[in-house]
């Protein structure tokens, strides 16, 4: 007899993952093209009461930047922002990133759409969570191609930002920047850890017992379907319509605590 489905979409599961993540953040950034991260964050502020501060790029609601990527570099550069989120073509096991090409780089079998700010991020963010929904050989490699984007740097060099997490729709690994070296730290529900070693290009550590990714409580499903997903029918419509089902309209205000009412925290 086949155990029943679970009654969380993998979507939720994630997020509820990051939102953990994010952890005492005051400021959580979050790109272009990242609904999932965007949930997570929305989570995060509504668990905390209205902090953290959440900026979503693609957001007319949640973003105070007018001049998009300029300033979203200078905010992180003055140390304003404490998470953000990087992915990559491809992510090796010394966290690093490749966003241009696969193969030569002067005749490339695919070309990725390039590194825009991530190297720059990658090195003043103090908190970056790698997320890869694909989670093949094809994606996490024994070294990437092309390196848009270090996961460490020698010991000489002044950075305060790097990779803390990689999170997959397989699992979650955190990262040790000292060592440069992934630590699986959980399998989600319906994968092992066996297929996790299989799937995986690169040697990572894991303990004796790896435990299970926790399911998302019925309060946090409750927040991320009534409070969240209406908040992402803006910024990510398509998202908040084959996921949640929800059509773009103008989203609830959010407190932060589950209950109408806008409360935007000021930025330090």
């Amino acid at each position: 007899m086949r155990d029943a489905p679970p009654d969380y979409r993998e979507e939720e599961l994630l997020a509820d993952v990051i939102a953990g993540l994010i952890a005492d953040a005051k400021h959580v950034a979050v790109g272009n093209a990242s609904p999932i991260p965007a949930t997570a964050a929305l989570l995060a502020r509504e668990r905390g009461g209205g902090t953290p501060r959440i900026t979503l790029l693609h957001s007319r609601r949640d973003s105070f930047f007018t001049d998009g990527g300029r300033e979203l570099f200078d905010c992180a550069g003055q140390g304003r922002i404490d998470v953000f989120f990087l992915s990559g073509g491809q992510i090796d096991g010394e966290g690093n990133i490749n966003l241009v090409s696969i193969g030569d780089h002067v005749q490339p079998k695919a070309r990725f759409p390039g590194s825009f700010g991530s190297a720059y991020l990658y090195y003043v963010v103090p908190r970056v969570i790698l997320f890869r929904l694909e989670h093949t050989t094809r994606t996490l490699v024994p070294r990437v191609d092309f390196i848009s984007a270090p996961g460490g740097s020698a010991a000489n060099v002044h950075r305060p930002g790097g990779p803390i997490a990689l999170l997959t729709n397989r699992c979650l690994f955190s990262f040790d920047r000292a060592r440069r070296r992934f630590c699986l730290a959980s399998v989600h529900p319906g994968h092992t850890v066996e297929e996790v070693a299989e799937h995986t290009g690169f040697p990572f550590d894991r303990p004796a017992r790896v435990p299970a990714t926790p399911a998302p409580s019925q309060d946090t499903l409750r927040i991320i379907r009534e409070i969240v997903a209406p908040q992402l029918a803006d910024p990510y419509p398509h998202f908040a319509k084959t996921v949640f089902g929800i059509a773009s309209a103008s989203p609830p205000p959010s407190t932060g605590s589950g209950e109408p009412g806008d409360r935007r925290p000021p930025m330090r």
